[in-house]
């Protein structure tokens, strides 16, 4: 049985650092989503990154206008 794929947002970190601070303040701020190893796809310098989704958009760019990060990508995983 294949696995159901979803469009989600991914939200990439230049540091573990960052994916960790950044994992921390939005679990307390309530962003639903989750850390993930960052996609193949995408290129990043860290090995993390944050899976949520799309119906969270907006509060995931509210909460990241504070905090460090890369960018972020909708995409289906």
């Amino acid at each position: 049985m294949a696995a159901v794929r979803e469009t989600c947002l991914v939200v990439t970190f230049a540091s573990t650092h960052d994916a960790m601070a950044a994992e921390r303040s939005l679990l307390e701020q309530g962003v639903a989503g989750r850390i993930i190893p960052t996609p193949v796809a995408i290129s990043s310098e860290c090995g993390l990154a944050w899976k949520s989704p799309v119906a969270a958009r907006e509060a995931l760019l509210a909460a990241l206008a504070t905090l460090a990060h890369d960018a972020v990508v909708e995409m289906e995983l």
